[in-house]
């Protein structure tokens, strides 16, 4: 999806018919690449690279990161304010404390890729579904993309109230 002529709001708004193709997809039985070079899939989950900066292999000074983090950000509240125009305020799930645990017990995929990756992720429940919907900007390493990141995974994998990871 080119985003270069759109404005953060039109490019909002195609996101959004992303989100809710991807709310009604079925889930994969195997993981792996699927329906998009940018995502994957596999049981309970779909992940989605929305968007992404350059690489930093040439520099990482403020000149460079500074504007390319804002980028993502505004592409991350501009979706995010119609998430939550649909189904409400979002809750922000910590998944590092999971990942950096000392004996962690493995979080189920999406979110063990997005709390490697970033930390955290806002989380829609959707209404009356199973299903969840989450947004989440990371980078797996100094020198990698910022990526404004697309989960949808089952209810069930999210960690219960009080931080507890699913059984």
């Amino acid at each position: 999806m080119s985003t270069e002529r759109l404005s953060p709001c039109s490019v909002a708004a195609e996101r959004m018919a992303v989100v809710e193709r991807l709310c009604a997809l079925p889930f994969p039985a195997e993981a792996g690449r699927c329906w998009a070079p940018e995502g994957w899939g596999g049981p309970g989950f779909h992940l989605l690279v929305l968007q992404e900066s350059q690489d930093f292999w040439d520099g990482r000074g403020p000149e460079v990161t500074g504007p390319a983090e804002q980028e993502i950000e505004d592409a991350e509240q501009a979706l995010a304010a119609l998430l939550t125009a649909r189904w409400g305020a979002p809750e922000s799930v910590d998944l590092w404390r999971h990942v950096d645990a000392a004996d962690p017990a493995p979080l189920p995929e999406p979110l063990e890729f997005l709390g490697m990756s970033s930390g955290s992720a806002l989380v829609w429940r959707l209404p009356g579904a199973v299903r969840w919907v989450g947004l989440s900007i990371g980078q797996g390493d100094p020198e990698f993309p910022i990526q404004l990141l697309l989960a949808v995974g089952e209810v069930s994998a999210l960690p219960r109230d009080g931080g507890e990871a699913p059984a």
